[in-house]
């Protein structure tokens, strides 16, 4: 399972068939009265953003979708059970959000109410038409200040289906993906053989996990010693964010359009290699991409200290590991990947550095973005490009046994962006890279530049078990464009 831009997808042509969820109460207005569940930092941050953007009709449009594969004629009404499974299993998609005395409410509707109606969309004929539409499904109907805060169908054909679904982050995040996949696919073959599905009716809820975090950070102030770790890092960085090091072509309180493109690094033997040389001194994968990635960024004028932003899983931990939802709390690293330090070197300081992540990971971002950089939290997005690594290693999560059979994917979109973030999956086929970042030609040559570095500098760990030599780039560098216009 690896995430690539919806557009690389290559979906076969078909009819298309939607199920959307509604209530069965008898007045279906959401939720009412006095709500007694609240939203996370991460849900309120990202709801007010909405709320800003909509008021000065400048929308934020983002979505998250996985897409996987039924072998065989699809049994809809089968579909549609296990679907409602989902929805009903995981209370965050029930909730419908709500300002309410300023703070963000979350109520969710009961599970017994909720019902799916099988809508019919259309025939597709080609490919291109098909991802058409569902870029556009997706934009116009995920919609972070609307209940439902996602979208389901399926194209069918004779002899296979494929089958979609599109979430706001609200309620979800990447980890999130091969849970829908698995729950979906898991109900929906037992209740093709007749049997139901081995799932409890509910999993453990992100409310709770919300509810807990508020309760624990709510009240700290700036001077609470649990922000330390950021306190420390923010006195060597110098600012909150630590800058992506190279040029984007951006200016400064403008937003530009994206590109959004995958390719991959390692293919299957490549990245068994490159792991047993990540285990040879001590370090994990995920380390060894993370050091190619700062030798990839000093080779190409970065610095030798790297900075960076990195999200986390919080799902590890209190039984959180099979429940949809938010479960990312973004955290800052840094580590020495200066000239003269060698693999093992650049892997020991990321090992320390994650290791001291590890040990704050309780503040959440949101929080400590608030009481540090009250200035920058005001603004609808981040200030200024921002270095950010991500990386999930797809075969440890549910399920993955059967992702070669199921074939699933992950797709992500913005409308728009001032900076790049770039994702690392590792999976059965191999290591794979996607990347969005603003649409501009320095940008363009920047990333272009960076991802055939960090291409050569896996290979060269594969190859030789750590950096052999420095990363040249793949073209001189040329006199900036002149701005692009947007």
């Amino acid at each position: 399972m690896r995430q690539f831009p919806l557009e690389m997808h290559t979906l076969a042509p078909g009819r298309v068939v939607e199920w959307r969820v509604r209530s069965t109460a008898a007045q279906a207005t959401g939720p009412g009265g006095a709500a007694g569940r609240r939203a996370s930092f991460n849900q309120d941050k990202h709801f007010t953003v909405a709320e800003e953007s909509r008021g000065a009709d400048d929308p934020v449009a983002s979505w998250l979708a996985v897409t996987f594969e039924v072998q065989g004629p699809l049994d809809e009404q089968a579909l549609a059970q296990a679907l409602l499974a989902l929805v009903r299993r995981h209370e965050v998609l029930r909730c419908e959000f709500r300002r309410l005395a300023g703070e963000l409410a979350c109520e969710p509707l009961a599970a017994d109410e909720l019902a799916l109606d099988a809508v019919p969309v259309g025939d597709f004929r080609t490919t291109e038409l098909l991802r058409a539409f569902l870029a556009e499904r997706f934009r116009r109907s995920i919609d972070t200040l609307s209940w439902p805060l996602f979208t389901m169908g399926a194209v069918l054909r004779e002899d296979s289906a494929t089958v979609y679904l599109a979430f706001d982050h609200i309620v979800c995040d990447g980890m999130s993906m091969p849970i829908v996949v698995n729950e979906v696919l898991t109900a929906y073959e037992a209740l093709c053989r007749g049997e139901h599905s081995a799932l409890p009716a509910t999993a453990p809820s992100y409310l709770d996990f919300a509810e807990e975090q508020r309760r624990r950070y709510l009240s700290i102030d700036a001077g609470d010693e649990r922000l330390g770790y950021w306190k420390s890092f923010i006195a060597r960085n110098g600012e909150f964010f630590p800058r992506f090091p190279l040029d984007l072509g951006v200016e400064p309180d403008r937003m530009y359009p994206i590109v959004n493109e995958a390719s991959p690094l390692l293919d299957a033997g490549e990245a068994e290699v490159f792991d047993k040389s990540c285990l040879a001194v001590d370090g994990k994968p995920f380390m060894g991409v993370l050091a190619a990635v700062a030798l990839s960024l000093r080779e190409a004028g970065g610095p030798g200290v790297y900075r960076g932003f990195m999200p986390v899983s919080e799902r590890g931990r209190d039984g959180w590991s099979d429940s949809v939802g938010w479960f990312v709390n973004t955290m800052p690293i840094e580590f020495d990947a200066s000239p003269g330090r060698d693999f093992a070197q650049v892997m020991a300081g990321i090992r320390a550095g994650f290791g001291e992540l590890l040990r704050h990971i309780d503040v959440p971002f949101v929080r400590a973005w608030e009481l540090l950089a009250p200035q920058e939290f005001a603004a609808r997005s981040w200030p200024y490009p921002v270095n950010f690594f991500s990386y999930i290693d797809m075969r440890k999560c549910r399920g993955a046994e059967r992702h070669e059979d199921w074939r699933p994917a992950s797709h992500v979109w913005s409308a728009r962006a001032n900076g790049a973030c770039s994702w690392y999956q590792r999976d059965a086929d191999g290591l794979h890279m996607n990347s969005i970042y603003v649409d501009t030609p320095a940008a363009r040559r920047t990333m272009g530049d960076f991802q055939e570095a960090l291409r050569e500098t896996v290979r060269d760990i594969a190859r030789s078990g750590g950096f052999r030599r420095p990363i040249a780039l793949t073209a001189p560098r040329r006199p900036l464009d002149a701005p692009v216009r947007v």
